[in-house]
């Protein structure tokens, strides 16, 4: 059974391409409960509506980690569906606005740098930003993230 690679070999990613990922998705109250329970994070900002009603938002906030990785994996098969090799580091990762539930946000990357791996000249290391965006265009997160990328396979 053969793979499916929809992703982006280390040649194909040049410093300045931006990628707008087509998934879109409506945060919902279930995302944010499992997410929060799935990860123990008992954190009454993303649970508690009596709580949150005296905070400076006066309701629930969307879990960021859940956010963040919901912006990052609408690109998986844009950019790294079968073509890298793992995550060498997050670093950067700002949260600009809230994410409220009903909320519907997208993505796009940019590529931020890159270079050939001087260990294995079979691989190289691609520098992404990705941003995310609500529905009313305002920016809710930004992450800069080294992604160890494939290079093409040589024709046989």
């Amino acid at each position: 059974m053969q793979s499916t690679v929809s992703g982006k070999y280390y040649e194909e990613l040049e410093p300045g391409m931006v990628f707008r990922h087509a998934i879109t998705r409506t945060v919902t109250e279930t995302d944010n409960l499992l997410f929060s329970a799935l990860t123990y994070n008992s954190q009454p900002l993303h649970l508690d509506d009596e709580f949150c009603k005296n905070t400076i938002y006066g309701r629930r906030l969307v879990n960021s980690i859940f956010t963040l990785g919901l912006v990052v994996g609408v690109g998986v098969g844009d950019l790294t569906l079968g073509t890298t090799l793992g995550n060498l580091g997050f670093d950067e990762i700002t949260f600009p606005k809230p994410v409220f539930i009903g909320d519907t946000l997208r993505a796009e990357t940019e590529i931020t740098d890159r270079r050939e791996s001087k260990k294995n000249p079979d691989r190289g290391i691609v520098h992404f930003e990705t941003r995310g965006f609500n529905q009313r265009d305002e920016m809710v997160v930004k992450v800069h993230r080294v992604g160890l990328m494939m290079k093409r396979p040589a024709q046989t």
